[in-house]
Formats: structure tokens, C-alpha cells, sequence
């Protein structure tokens, strides 16, 4: 339990000044910003230091009065190994491993009988698609623009989602992924995937439809809550193939100009996928941040960010065959705004959310 607490924990943060995601040290006074060693939070702290003195008001105010620790800038952290305060990092020690408790920030409140029963990203075994969408989804893509789920739907389930990926491959139906402002020859220098569009509805792809499913039902218990968006629909499931030899996606963003995708949800199919390997990184660019996110496409990962101007990104070139599955949110009124300005073009036409687990 505590390795599954640690692993949520590092999903849902990164280095506040670099954007890495492994091995991180949360700040000892505020608890709620990470870094990915002593001199990255130094750095940081001019900026940090804004919000870091607050935060730790608010924290102390939560606490019971009995409980409450020392009043004064210069208290030691309670887990002097695992955090790490702003006044102590000139002096601290070599970073550890960060390996605390579940964060209990917007969305995530503690039983009354003192348990932590917040939603992990670890599939849905422990989890339902609700607790995972409203304690986990909702608050991290709120925060973070970002947000990554591991083990969303366990090894049998996505096995048989990559043999059907695969066998639609064999099939020849991936075409060159085009651009949607420009179909020519050009778009083969901007992104070197092969793709082809899924209903869900097609005979093999069963397992498939049965993860749009999935997808379906989380966007439908964050909707009203992620941002100011109202999702009604969205696209077919573009299914993704980059074949190993070197291509990538060079830096790019989904909608750029309002044509209604509100939410970019990706899952992703490749065992024993390592970087230094294979490559295929996606690498995120947070809009007005000097970090940036680097997301591993690692078998049964599910990725959501926010599709418009505020996450520019890339997928390095790959070295092993990729494989992903990719389905675009609609916002309702940025949709019909779109609609009545100009037709998309888009292969990935509208349907509507259906009931629980119907991808139509």
C-alpha cells in the first residue's frame, strides 16, 4: 500500500522548476510542491516563496490544536528524509526519495474513521471510475493541466486491446497521419505516425470500444468539474502507430484555434517500454512554466491534459514500434462556435456521450 501511495503521489507531481517526475522531495513547510533536488528548490524559491508561507498558514489552521507544530519559519520538518523546507536546503542533506502520505488536496478528504480512502490510479480494482474521476482527475487536471493514470484497466484488458490494435495494423488500414490545416506530402516532416480512425463499432475491435467505454465514463463523472468546460461529445479514437524507426511528432498543439476539443485523452499500449531504449517520449511544455513534463507511453497508461494553447508538445522520435489510442473531448459551446465558423475538416466527427460504458 505504501508503494502504491508513493507511486500516486509521483504521478500527480513533478519538479516545480524542471518538470521531472521521479524521485522528489516535497517542500517541508507548504506540502504541496515538489522538486527534484535541493538546488532546483533553491533556484525556485524566489517564485515559490510567494505562495509557500500561505500554504503553510492554511495547514496549520487545519490541524488540531494539540497537534499543531511549533510556530517560526526555522521548524524542522516532521520527515527530515522525505521533505524538505526552504530555510534547510542551502544545508540539507543528499535528496531520498520522496515516500509520504496520499496528498488530501481538492477532492481528496480523509474517512472519518481516519482513513485515507482517496482513488488511486492503480486500475479499478480498488477504485471505481467515479472515485477515480472526482479524486483523483478532477483535482490533478485542475492543478496540473496534466494528468497520468497507471494500470487503468489491468494487464488481461489491455492485452486484448493491443491484439486487436495489432491485427487492425496487419490489416494495412493505417494511413500517414495528416495535419488538419494541411493534407500534403509536407506533413510527413511534422509527424511520422500511421493512424487510422475507430468508431468502435468495427468487428475486431471489440476491446477497443470496450476502453472509449471506459474513457466515456470517466469524462462523464469529471464533467462540470474539469474547468469551465461542458462536455458533450467528442471524436472517433484515432488508433496511433510510429514505427520505430526514428519519427516522432515534433512540437505541436491539438487546438490551436478553438475548434472545441477541450480535453486530449490518450492510452497508451507498449510493454516493457523504456526510455533510454526505445525513446517515443511525449514530452509536454506547460504554457508560461520554464518546466516541462515527460511522459513515459508505458502499456495500460492513460494521459489527459487540456487539448488547447496551454500544453504545446512533442513525441520524440521512437525506436520500437508505439502504439496508442487517442480520443478528443468537445466542449460544448466552443464547439458550436466552431461549427459556425467553419467546417474542421476533421476525421473525428462528433458523437454524442451515451450511456455508461457505449463509446456512441
Amino acid at each position: 500500500m505504501e508503494k502504491q501511495q508513493s507511486d500516486l503521489e509521483r504521478d500527480r507531481q513533478y519538479c516545480e522548476l524542471c518538470g521531472k517526475m521521479e524521485n522528489l522531495l516535497k517542500c517541508g513547510r507548504c506540502r504541496s510542491s515538489f522538486y527534484c533536488s535541493k538546488e532546483h528548490q533553491k533556484q525556485h524559491w524566489k517564485k515559490h516563496k510567494l505562495i509557500c508561507k500561505e500554504a503553510d498558514k492554511a495547514q496549520l489552521l487545519k490541524q488540531k490544536p494539540e497537534q499543531a507544530p511549533p510556530s517560526g519559519d526555522n521548524k524542522a520538518p516532521e520527515k527530515p528524509r522525505e521533505k524538505i523546507s526552504p530555510e534547510q536546503a542551502d544545508n540539507a542533506a543528499s535528496p531520498q526519495p520522496t515516500n509520504t502520505e496520499l496528498n488530501t488536496e481538492v477532492g481528496d478528504k480523509p474517512g472519518e474513521d481516519g482513513s485515507n480512502d482517496t482513488a488511486t490510479p492503480n486500475g479499478q480494482t480498488s477504485s471505481s471510475p467515479q472515485k477515480l474521476a472526482l479524486e483523483y482527475i478532477v483535482p490533478c487536471m485542475n492543478k496540473h493541466g496534466i494528468c497520468v493514470v497507471d494500470n487503468f484497466l489491468g494487464a488481461e484488458t489491455g492485452l486484448g486491446i493491443l491484439e486487436n490494435v495489432k491485427a487492425l495494423h496487419k490489416t494495412g488500414k493505417f494511413t500517414d497521419g495528416q495535419l488538419v490545416s494541411q493534407k500534403s506530402d509536407s506533413s510527413k516532416d511534422i509527424r511520422g505516425d500511421k493512424i487510422t480512425w475507430i468508431e468502435g463499432r468495427e468487428s475486431g475491435c471489440e476491446k477497443i470500444r470496450f476502453l472509449m467505454g471506459r474513457m466515456d465514463d470517466l469524462i462523464r463523472h469529471c464533467n462540470g468539474k474539469l474547468g469551465n468546460y461542458t462536455i458533450n461529445g467528442r471524436t472517433k479514437a484515432m488508433v496511433a502507430c510510429y514505427p520505430g524507426n526514428g519519427t516522432g511528432y515534433v512540437r505541436h498543439v491539438d487546438n490551436p484555434n478553438g475548434d472545441g476539443r477541450c480535453v486530449t485523452c490518450i492510452y497508451y499500449l507498449n510493454k516493457d517500454w523504456t526510455a533510454k531504449e526505445h525513446g517515443g517520449l511525449l514530452r509536454i511544455f506547460p504554457e508560461g512554466k520554464a518546466q516541462f513534463a515527460d511522459i513515459e507511453p508505458k502499456f495500460d497508461r492513460l494521459l489527459l491534459f487540456w487539448s488547447d494553447r496551454r500544453n504545446p508538445h512533442e513525441v520524440q522520435p521512437a525506436f520500437a514500434t508505439r502504439y496508442a489510442i487517442t480520443v478528443w473531448y468537445f466542449d460544448a459551446d466552443e464547439r458550436a462556435r466552431a461549427k459556425e465558423k467553419y467546417l474542421t475538416g476533421e476525421k473525428g466527427v462528433k458523437v454524442e456521450l451515451g450511456k455508461p460504458s457505449d463509446p456512441s
